[in-house]
């Protein structure tokens, strides 16, 4: 896949917007609102490895956090059809993301690439991961013969996954990430200064007190509400899986020419 050039932000914004990775998106409001009213009531497979208590039982308090850092409609009456993501909050968490990114390439910082959504967001990380490398921060092997939820936890183009019968799992699940968290340290590796991930991967790795970068779409919203209360370090929000992956390269590669790193170079 060739180097495209970076977009502006409104080059970006109109990408976006154009592709359905962000404005009106295809997850419908009455799944998102679903979700919201699932993690109120305390189904932690929708808290994404986050510990989120009692402090979320309000569905509304959900939905008001969605519409502020997501750009879902803020009207609790919207019940069902269409729902949004602000482009604008899309770009501004990249932006967040880059700063964190330039830091971990001028530190060399440790840094663990992961995802629970390979069929959406793989050549994203994938990129990232290589733009890391290049720059000399050390991207953590994830440990041999870790296991979880029935499956593995393998790594790709120096991306972490899991996998069951062969093949590459879109999971939600916290799980893999706690197996690479707490295997480290029993091999003698330190924990990741940085993570960048999505799902249950990017939650946990929070709740751990790593540095966290997430990607997120409006039905996940405990990746927001963790940024919210300052345990997630930046949220992107974003449709996690768009009908082309190669939507994505454009926001990548605004990504990472604000991170000062260079144009995309996957490794797949």
């Amino acid at each position: 896949m060739p180097t495209i050039a970076a977009p502006s932000r409104s080059e970006l914004i109109e990408h976006l917007l154009r592709t359905r990775i962000a404005g009106e998106v295809a997850t419908p409001r009455e799944n998102n609102l679903a979700h919201y009213r699932e993690l109120a009531n305390g189904n932690r497979y929708y808290w994404l490895g986050l510990e989120l208590g009692d402090r979320w039982s309000d569905e509304q308090d959900v939905l008001a956090v969605m519409a502020e850092r997501c750009g879902v409609d803020e009207d609790p009456e919207h019940r069902q059809g269409q729902d949004t993501i602000d482009p604008e909050l899309t770009v501004d968490g990249l932006d967040r993301a880059a700063a964190l990114l330039r830091k971990a390439a001028q530190d060399r910082q440790r840094v663990l690439v992961a995802t629970g959504h390979p069929g959406g967001l793989l050549d994203v990380h994938a990129q990232t991961a290589a733009a890391l490398s290049a720059v000399g921060c050390d991207l953590v092997r994830v440990p041999l013969g870790l296991t979880a939820d029935e499956g593995v936890v393998a790594q790709l183009a120096g991306v972490a996954m899991y996998e069951r019968g062969a093949t590459l799992w879109h999971t939600h699940s916290p799980q893999p990430m706690a197996e690479i968290l707490t295997a480290l340290p029993q091999e003698g590796e330190e924990l990741p200064d940085l993570v960048i991930a999505d799902h249950g991967w990017a939650g946990c790795a929070a709740q751990f007190g790593v540095e966290t970068v997430g990607y997120a779409d409006c039905n996940d919203p405990a990746l927001f509400l963790g940024e919210n209360e300052g345990t997630l370090s930046v949220c992107v929000p974003l449709d996690d899986h768009v009908i082309n992956p190669r939507f994505y390269e454009p926001m990548t590669a605004y990504l990472l020419d604000a991170a000062g790193l260079a144009g995309p170079s996957p490794l797949v």
